[in-house]
């Protein structure tokens, strides 16, 4: 059994926002696999279903982001799992807009979520890293990862939930350097680029990099995600 965490903070408030990017992520599989409908537990919603022939669990804490370990370690321990059956999805501000990156164990990197993940499950879990880029300044992070994907977003946002979802399989079987291909075919980005590079780092602040700006190939607005997202955003630009 594997427990996929998408991470986020609860409530139509957040719903859009940079940060929620996990629950994206989780909602995107939860649709593409036909899974059982969300219903609430461990402090979370849950959602079960079969990928690759190994049952999987996903689950969006409602703890709000700071506590998602308080929910994610609770369904670990209840199905008597390691931190090696759990797989966490969430926003990275040191990788730019659309990149992804995948590996077990390591520091949390300033994330919250994280850091509760690690007190409550141990640190030998995979993380899913999605680039949500940085502001550039440290004084912009909170309204950056707080403020809601901008329209122009969806031109890689769409693509990475989509190519996430039609490879969910990759996830579950551990097959993480081809994941990262597909996810950066889809994207028009370089799966061997791995961070984003700033056009002025501050020295003070070197574990946080700025994002260069990408140009990700663009896809129609097409499909099932594109109609979420439009609901989710509207017309809305910056």
């Amino acid at each position: 059994m594997l427990i996929i965490a998408g991470l986020g903070n609860p409530g139509g408030k957040y719903a859009g926002n940079r940060h929620n990017i996990g629950f994206m992520a989780v909602d995107a599989i939860q649709r593409r696999h036909s899974f059982s409908p969300w219903s609430k537990k461990f402090k979370a919603e849950v959602s079960e279903g079969e990928i690759a022939g190994e049952k999987v669990l996903l689950i969006k804490p409602q703890t709000y982001m700071n506590l998602s370990g308080d929910s994610v370690g609770e369904a670990m321990r209840f199905f008597k799992l390691a931190p090696k059956d759990i797989v966490a999805i969430y926003d990275e501000l040191d990788l730019a807009p659309g990149k992804a990156r995948i590996k077990v164990g390591g520091g949390h990197g300033g994330h919250n979520g994280i850091k509760s993940l690690d007190a409550h499950c141990g640190k030998d879990y995979r993380r899913l890293r999605l680039g949500i880029g940085h502001p550039g300044d440290k004084e912009r992070v909170h309204g950056h990862v707080l403020g809601d994907f901008a329209k122009a977003d969806q031109a890689w946002l769409e693509p990475l939930l989509d190519a996430l979802a039609d490879n969910a399989a990759m996830l579950v079987k551990g097959e993480d350097s081809q994941l990262m291909n597909k996810l950066a075919l889809a994207t028009g980005t370089k799966p061997d680029d791995d961070k984003a590079k700033p056009d002025k780092a501050p020295k003070a602040q070197s574990h946080i990099h700025q994002a260069r700006s990408t140009q990700p190939k663009k896809l129609p607005a097409t499909g099932p995600m594109a109609d979420m997202l439009k609901k989710m955003f509207g017309n809305k630009g910056e």
